[in-house]
């Protein structure tokens, strides 16, 4: 009868669980880690119950895994090409629109009372730290499959993204004048590796240089190198 009992109670999985499952496609002994990885600051204040620190991780993890789809679809693209295709596919927005169509918004535990979370953009950070749950409970090879079969190739369209104008230089330019800064890119060194010219690019924020880049054209040294100082500065 004990067997019986236990049978049915291993069975027999939570609501919560059994979306879970349907969620991430696999069912793992380690719910809290899950229940971690969806729980908001709103509702848990430790960093040992919400997400942040798995977000942290999950956010390093689809970078690493996007760097290298990107590398491997595109063999004759520079630099540059690279940085702005991978920008568009793991900003926050992306990502939050991802997050929505696999249905982790219902999944999410955050307060409701809130207005202006429901229309924020947490659920793309919900996601990165869910993937950062996958990677400490299944390690990098699954994360990385789970990433490309899961994200990549449901929801985002390479042809379509490629044909998307994200300037990458604008971007920090407009934020520079919302802020009232003065931001220059700045040839800062030329030189010649071998019989190609590589150039340096600095990015000058009122005077203060907050990124480098070097690279074979000046328009991907400074694509990187405002990807770099956008990363810097926390602009999003």
């Amino acid at each position: 009868m004990k067997r019986l009992h236990h049978l049915i109670s291993y069975f027999k999985k939570s609501p919560f669980e059994s979306n879970l499952r349907m969620l991430i496609g696999y069912r793992t002994a380690n719910v809290l880690l899950f229940q971690t990885a969806l729980n908001h600051r709103s509702v848990k204040e430790s960093p040992t119950e919400n997400n942040e620190r798995l977000e942290f991780l999950g956010d390093a993890i689809i970078s690493s895994v996007v760097a290298e789809y990107l590398f491997k679809k595109y063999p004759y693209k520079g630099e540059g090409f690279l940085t702005e295709m991978r920008s568009k596919m793991v900003n926050r927005q992306q990502l939050n629109h991802i997050a929505i169509q696999m249905g982790l918004r219902r999944l999410t535990q955050f307060n409701k009372m809130d207005g202006g979370l429901k229309s924020s953009q947490i659920f793309g950070n919900t996601l990165e730290a869910l993937v950062g749950a996958i990677y400490l409970d299944k390690k990098y090879d699954f994360t990385k499959n789970w990433i490309v079969e899961k994200m990549i190739q449901p929801y985002l369209f390479m042809d379509e993204l490629e044909q998307i104008d994200i300037n990458i230089k604008n971007k920090i330019i407009g934020w520079a004048l919302k802020q009232g800064k003065q931001v220059d890119f700045v040839l800062a060194g030329e030189q010649l590796e071998g019989r190609r010219r590589l150039f340096t690019i600095n990015v000058v924020l009122d005077g203060e240089v907050v990124a480098s880049q070097k690279g074979y054209t000046k328009k991907d040294a400074s694509q990187v190198a405002a990807q770099k100082a956008i990363e810097a500065l926390g602009i999003v």
